[in-house]
């Protein structure tokens, strides 16, 4: 029943997100404009570019992350479907992470695939490309996790975006360090699992919390309704 209601959840998210496929496509083509931007202010050295690669990068993805957090529930609070949430027979927590899994699918998955062409965009050097997606995969996934937790204690209050990014961007720096800080340990030939298997315990830990944590803040939300 679990399997089923995860499935059902994922593919009603992806036939939503399919008709309104030009509000999807924001996040990515956001990030897609912050590197250019970058790029063309740096004037195109390829020393320097290369240098802030990582870090820009890093960057553009969490910031596009952030523009669809605010979507993650707003809608299933405005249509109601968030209280069936809780009177469904599986754990609210397991309808989170499925919900989790499906935005971090469709928002920071499209932004992976393209990072190569970006990467090349900012001159980065192909060795450290392997570690670089390494990191996304395993930040990234963090990320929206973390973001659930927050857009979760927000649901029920309207306009929360400008609060929601205040709350989240402070989490969000451990990641960005520690996702940027691997490639730019591996350009400098010092050894990149540390910070990668800080990420990876961060995101073990997420996985099994965020979650039980979201659950807990949306009953509360929907309490105070």
């Amino acid at each position: 029943m679990m399997m089923s209601a995860a499935r059902a959840m994922l593919l009603r998210d992806l036939r939503l997100i399919w008709r309104r496929r030009g509000d999807a496509l924001q996040p990515a083509l956001f990030a897609v404009l912050v590197v250019t931007l970058f790029a063309l202010g740096l004037g195109g050295e390829a020393a320097l570019l290369a240098k802030v690669a990582p870090a820009v990068l890093w960057l553009a993805v969490m910031l596009s992350g952030l523009l669809a957090l605010d979507s993650l529930f707003r809608s299933d609070v405005e249509d109601g479907s968030l209280d069936q949430w809780l009177l469904a027979p599986v754990p609210l927590s397991w309808l989170i992470a499925s919900r989790v899994f499906g935005h971090w699918l469709t928002t920071a998955l499209p932004l992976i695939i393209a990072t190569p062409l970006l990467a090349e965009l900012m001159q980065l050097p192909r060795a450290q490309l392997p570690i670089l997606m390494l990191s996304l995969l395993i930040g990234t996934p963090l990320l929206s996790l973390i973001g659930a937790v927050l857009a979760a204690l927000t649901a029920g209050m309207r306009r929360a975006g400008i609060l929601l990014a205040l709350l989240a961007l402070p989490l969000y720096v451990p990641v960005l360090v520690f996702g940027a800080g691997a490639v730019n340990a591996a350009a400098q030939g010092l050894d990149a699992s540390g910070a990668l298997l800080m990420l990876a315990a961060a995101l073990a830990a997420s996985t099994v919390l965020a979650p039980l944590a979201a659950a807990a803040a949306i009953r509360i939300a929907l309490s105070g309704d």
